[in-house]
């Protein structure tokens, strides 16, 4: 089985649990589902995500600039 194959199997069991949880625990499951999404969209070479945020993030990472600008 290859990551790729894995990571789409957990994002199946995530989502399973996440219809389940409770309140406490749908946070983390959330977070959990959105990096492994994350992830598959890398190795599947997504280039365009739709998150303009983590797009300037880039930007100003590659440019050597601070992360977080307040």
């Amino acid at each position: 089985m290859t990551r790729l194959e894995k990571l789409k199997d957990l994002e199946v069991r995530l989502m399973a649990c996440m219809e389940e949880a409770d309140e406490r625990s749908l946070p983390a499951l959330a977070r959990q589902y959105r990096e492994t999404i994350r992830e598959i969209e890398e190795i599947e070479g997504a280039s365009d995500n739709g998150d303009e945020i983590a797009d300037i993030l880039a930007q100003r990472d590659s440019a050597g600039k601070a992360g977080a600008v307040r």
